[in-house]
């Protein structure tokens, strides 16, 4: 199982302090206003705004929040150019990062970036140098085993199910990710993560103490403003996991 699914089920079970989570509820509000305003209002007709919805609400981003954020879009209120960009680079022990963001000043936000990266031991990589080591899927995460919700993972079309004594990732492909949202929401399963996500093909195996020294770096470049979301390829075997999840 990925790295970046782990670390979400660390971040989401131990929980974030109010400055945080406010931090993550401005991003992913930005992410509807982004989409709304590129694809129209309506998620119904705009795929990339129904999953900026679909990750905010599993976010436990209130519903407010959101309509306020399409009444915004709809308003015209303009708030120029915003620009989405993907970096690629490399943190600790050699894993690979790509970095997406959405801001209004590229200047800016990439030497934020590498500023961050070079802080944690880390640094930029070319266009191309890592991208090609990670594919996006649609990926839904519920923090308990199922027999039943694996039957209806596999019934509906899934590409993989992965477990853990912690959780169930279930991946399937982006342009399926609608479909499978509504499908698990119709069987009433709670989903802890809804999300289009960058996942490595081939993980490096990391301890206790490199995961550290990653998620260090991780923390610190989505601690940024423009940054949206972190992905990498390292992975950490279950028994570290557990141990990570009781401290």
């Amino acid at each position: 199982m990925s790295g970046h699914s782990k670390w979400s089920t660390i971040k989401r079970k131990k929980g974030a302090n109010d400055a945080k989570r406010g931090k993550l509820f401005a991003k992913l509000v930005k992410a509807i206003e982004i989409a709304a305003k590129n694809g129209g209002t309506d998620p119904a007709n705009n795929a990339s705004l129904y999953q900026a919805i679909s990750k905010a609400k599993s976010n436990s981003v209130p519903n407010d929040n959101i309509e306020r954020a399409l009444k915004r879009v709809e308003g015209n209120h303009d708030s120029g150019e915003i620009f989405e960009l993907t970096y690629e680079g490399y943190g600790p022990y050699g894993v690979a990062l790509l970095i997406t963001c959405l801001t209004d000043n590229k200047n800016r936000t990439s030497s934020d970036v590498r500023a961050a990266l070079t802080k944690h031991n880390g640094s930029m990589g070319t266009p191309g140098s890592v991208n090609y080591l990670f594919e996006l899927k649609a990926l839904f995460q519920f923090d308990k085993y199922d027999e039943d919700l694996i039957d209806v993972a596999i019934n509906n079309g899934c590409l993989d199910i992965q477990e853990s004594k912690s959780f169930l990732t279930v991946e399937y492909h982006p342009s399926s990710f609608k479909e499978a949202n509504e499908v698990f929401q119709k069987s009433n399963y709670a989903i802890s993560s809804a999300e289009i996500a960058y996942i490595p093909s081939t993980s490096i195996n990391v301890s206790i103490d490199q995961f550290k020294k990653i998620t260090n770096l991780i923390e610190a470049l989505e601690e940024l403003e423009d940054v949206q979301d972190v992905y990498s390829n390292f992975d950490i075997p279950e028994k570290e996991l557990e141990t990570l999840l009781s401290e």
